[in-house]
């Protein structure tokens, strides 16, 4: 009977994971195995250069300028999200009148949290080139919008300056992607008791007091989960970078994955450029367990 059952539950089972062996895992194997070579990726000749690549990448100026890009992103995408994720959330579930009865949303909070939510039906391509035609000095709706209210002196060419086109992208993926975290923290500040609240407003707490006293604790296992699939976005990024400035100018705006396509695509070198992949790989798989051991705290039940 239980070799049986052992046989029943290996049928199901065995062809799930070869499916995800061959089709998830024997890529990654053979990204690392590309990476000691110097394949060209347009004949099947190449050689075996061990360690080479590995070597070169901490002598690649161009990719510790796409790295601290990376960097940044790092640092401040999850903070700026997560804070007007949390902000907005919590203005749209208990953020109503105070003379109201008890906790209440503000009016119409639906209709905002779908507002908020609308960058997430669209595609990645169609949010770069929207924010493309934004930035565009001369006819774009940001210059368009300092002109109409006499601040002519704050134009500029956004993307064209390498001054503030890497925060103008930074901008796109906080845009891009606050909706989604209001709707996921919305969501969770809806299994919060709202005697919670109720007794927090009867004591006197502010609004500000709340949210950080009450709603981050009580929904810090969301806050952890968003932190790490933000940071996630922030080690990639690529897409977002390569419709919106392609890099530059002047590689002023340059990220990780923009290089290792460039590298791949455009130097036609997929050897170094499995090396950067490897590299960014172990890179990623580091910041997610760092950022979910940084931010592991007790559980507050309620």
């Amino acid at each position: 009977m239980r070799h049986g059952k052992r046989l029943f539950v290996a049928t199901f089972l065995l062809p799930p994971l070869a499916v995800y062996g061959v089709f998830v895992l024997s890529p990654y194997a053979q990204a690392v195995q590309i990476s000691t070579t110097d394949w060209g990726g347009l004949s099947p000749d190449y050689s075996y250069v061990g360690l080479d690549n590995f070597l070169r990448l901490a002598r690649d100026p161009y990719l510790w300028n796409a790295l601290g890009h990376n960097a940044v992103l790092l640092l401040v995408l999850p903070v700026v999200t997560i804070a007007l994720g949390l902000l907005f959330a919590s203005m749209l579930t208990v953020g109503g009148r105070r003379r109201a009865a008890g906790v209440q949303p503000v009016r119409g909070a639906a209709a905002y949290r779908l507002v908020y939510f609308f960058p997430q039906v669209l595609s990645v391509a169609v949010i770069g080139v929207l924010w493309k035609e934004m930035y565009a000095p001369n006819t774009g709706l940001i210059n368009g919008a300092l002109r109409a209210v006499g601040l002519d002196a704050l134009t500029r060419p956004w993307l064209g300056d390498p001054d503030v086109a890497f925060w103008c992208v930074l901008a796109v993926l906080v845009w891009s992607n606050v909706g989604f975290y209001v709707v996921l923290f919305s969501a969770a500040m809806h299994a919060i008791p709202r005697d919670i609240y109720e007794a927090a407003l009867l004591d006197g707490a502010g609004r500000a007091s709340t949210l950080r006293r009450i709603t981050v604790p009580l929904l810090w296992d969301t806050v952890q989960v968003a932190w790490v699939y933000l940071a996630i976005l922030a080690l990639d990024g690529f897409a977002v970078v390569q419709i919106v400035t392609g890099g530059g100018p002047g590689f002023s705006s340059d990220v990780i994955g923009l290089r290792l396509y460039s590298t791949a695509f455009g130097e036609a070198r997929f050897g170094y450029a499995s090396a950067i992949g490897v590299a960014m790989l172990f890179l990623t798989l580091s910041v997610a367990v760092l950022a979910l051991r940084l931010t592991r705290r007790e559980r507050v039940e309620f």
